[in-house]
């Protein structure tokens, strides 16, 4: 009788739990220590599927359940919550709000969380932190890791209570509700413990089911040179691998791991050194470099020889950045100095308010931006052809109010337009402020592709570079194929002949004075891209614009093209060697060295005017 009684107590009991979920702290880190040996990212046998978690939670809310009781989560819901949870923090709560974010919640899973280890992460001492740490490794708790790894976890200074930080404010860990975020201090973390999370997220993507976070993860292993992976692991990952690219990072950190391995062949040495040498990042070269100290002379060979081609591409590398670099800032140059060519090579005028038509131009783009905040991109491309209107409009302005009573005496030109430099960049100041504006880069100019493993290009130097020769061919098409082109290059070359033909010298010095200053305004566009806009904007390009035109020759956009590209690349090869300031006066030397030998540019006007 007693035996029959203690068997129906004990169904009764076993019953009870089943019925209520219980799961201890043991039975999740069991669960997870099983799932972490079979390496598999899909529920175990017996395991709630997602579907059946959401339809538990949907029970839990129905019956008016805010915070998860302790005790109510099933090894099932457990594991579920572990595999289904972010592998690495992709999924962060700052990019969501309070409510996706209490979306995001685990309840069963932090039902399986003791308070004491809860406590631990607000403890001062490192010693308990790291016990907590642990902890929540062992029961795969992914939210509350890459939390306190990336500095959002916070916790009540009187309760305890831990609290995650989002771009929208702070919500409660426990129910993901909202919080004010008063009273909150961010739980610590060592340079350590920081480590060792970020190893246990990335061995934990590698598992991932989307092949962008396993490669994601792959990638952080390789860059580490001392990865706490076995060759053995990325082996047996290998056999499974299915997507090309995991697969090429998973042979480079295979490679990585082999100069650990002693025991390996001189075949298999060679084949990974083969791959450092294509994978040529930092901790490649210092595989490579404890390769060259093993004792075989055939591994020692092979690992010399590859760390003297990385070296060589390296410094190939390096040339090719620097000529990038010289021709983007070349292009730059040419685009300030094309409606300068335009203005001085036609009319002689000595703009000294050319910087500040530049200056209005990156104004509009900054302006169109902060009309349409949501559309960086549209604000840009609309910015090019309004930049041209507006600058071109002040350019007119400038040109019938002053310039065209000044024509003939060049002193008092370059006095009167300084004055309205000065004029333009005061009237900035009052209505915008002195204080610069920075303008959102556009998706599609953010970044670089990459050439190689040492050269990136970045997409909006590339920008630059081409929409320099969209300028410099649309200026060039309107010179030679419009009728307004042919009139300004009779102009040019021989002012009281065309006039004798009957061109109206006077029109086509106000049309050519607006196309040159609208060119100015779309090279603001240019440079809002690369640094920001203000009201002395212009002046760091005004002085460099003459010494183009001068250099390539008065005139003639050719040789101010020729010219631009020529001190834009002097400039980045003779910095490394002299230094940016130093860089400059040598070739104002040189420049000034140049025009005494050739008074006219690399590529002179011709003319009876100007034989004149």
């Amino acid at each position: 009788m007693r035996k029959l009684l203690l068997t129906l107590i004990a169904v009764l009991m076993i019953g009870a739990v089943q019925a209520a979920g219980t799961a201890t702290p043991a039975e999740c880190s069991a669960a997870q220590a099983e799932r972490s040996a079979i390496g598999s990212t899909a529920p175990a046998a017996g395991t709630a599927t997602p579907a059946e978690c959401s339809a538990a939670q949907a029970e839990r809310s129905a019956i008016g359940s805010t915070a998860p009781a302790a005790g109510t989560a099933t090894p099932a819901e457990c594991s579920t919550a572990s595999s289904t949870a972010p592998a690495a923090g992709s999924a962060a709560l700052g990019a969501v709000g309070p409510e996706a974010a209490g979306a995001l919640m685990a309840p069963s899973a932090q039902a399986c969380l003791s308070a004491e280890v809860l406590a631990s992460l607000c403890s001062q001492r490192v010693r308990d932190r790291s016990k907590a740490i642990d902890e929540l490794i062992a029961q795969g708790e992914v939210q509350l890791l890459s939390a306190l790894r990336d500095g959002r976890l916070y916790y009540d200074r009187v309760s305890h209570e831990l609290y995650l930080k989002t771009d929208s404010g702070f919500i409660k860990w426990a129910t993901g509700e909202a919080a004010s975020g008063m009273g909150l201090k961010r739980s610590g973390i060592s340079a350590h413990q920081r480590a060792h999370i970020t190893d246990f997220l990335n061995k934990r993507a590698l598992h991932a089911p989307a092949a962008a976070e396993r490669l994601a993860a792959v990638q952080a292993l390789v860059q580490d040179p001392y990865s706490k992976i076995s060759l053995a692991e990325v082996t047996a990952m290998m056999q499974h691998e299915d997507d090309p690219e995991v697969y090429a990072q998973l042979e480079a950190l295979k490679a990585l791991l082999s100069p650990e391995v002693p025991s390996l062949g001189i075949q298999e040495l060679l084949r990974n050194i083969v791959a450092l040498e294509a994978e040529a990042s930092p901790a490649a070269i210092a595989a490579l470099e404890r390769l060259q100290q093993d004792q075989r002379p055939e591994v020692s060979a092979a690992a010399t020889s590859a760390l003297n081609n990385i070296a060589l591409l390296k410094q190939v590398s390096g040339w090719a950045e620097t000529l990038f670099f010289g021709l983007s800032l070349g292009s730059v140059l040419v685009l300030a100095a094309l409606g300068l060519a335009v203005t001085f090579g036609v009319m002689g005028v000595i703009n000294m308010a050319h910087g500040e038509l530049i200056m209005l131009g990156a104004y509009t783009v900054w302006l169109l931006q902060t009309a349409l905040p949501n559309e960086p991109g549209l604000a840009l491309l609309l910015a090019i052809p309004v930049s041209f209107c507006v600058s071109g409009a002040f350019g007119l302005l400038i040109e019938k109010s002053v310039i065209r009573y000044l024509y003939g005496r060049p002193l008092e030109t370059l006095l009167a337009t300084f004055g309205l430099s000065l004029i333009l960049q005061q009237l900035v100041r009052t209505i915008f402020s002195p204080l610069n504006r920075a303008v959102v880069t556009p998706d599609f100019l953010q970044g670089s592709v990459q050439l190689g493993p040492f050269l990136s290009l970045s997409y909006n130097r590339i920008f630059i570079i081409v929409f320099c020769l969209a300028v410099f061919v649309l200026t060039v098409g309107v010179l030679k194929h419009t009728r307004l082109g042919l009139e300004v290059r009779a102009v040019s070359q021989n002012r009281a002949m065309a006039r004798a033909l009957g061109i109206r010298a006077g029109r086509v010095d106000a049309l050519t004075f607006a196309l040159g200053s609208g060119a100015a305004g779309m090279a603001g566009v240019a440079l809002s891209q690369i640094t920001n806009v203000g009201p002395n904007l212009g002046q760091n390009y005004i002085i460099d614009s003459f010494m183009v035109v001068v250099f390539g020759g008065v005139g003639n956009l050719y040789g101010t093209l020729t010219g631009g590209l020529i001190m834009g690349l002097a400039n980045k090869f003779l910095e490394p060697l002299s230094g940016a300031m130093l860089s400059k006066i040598l070739i104002l030397v040189a420049l000034i060295i140049f025009i005494q030998k050739r008074p006219r540019g690399l590529f002179p006007q011709r003319g009876r005017a100007v034989e004149d």
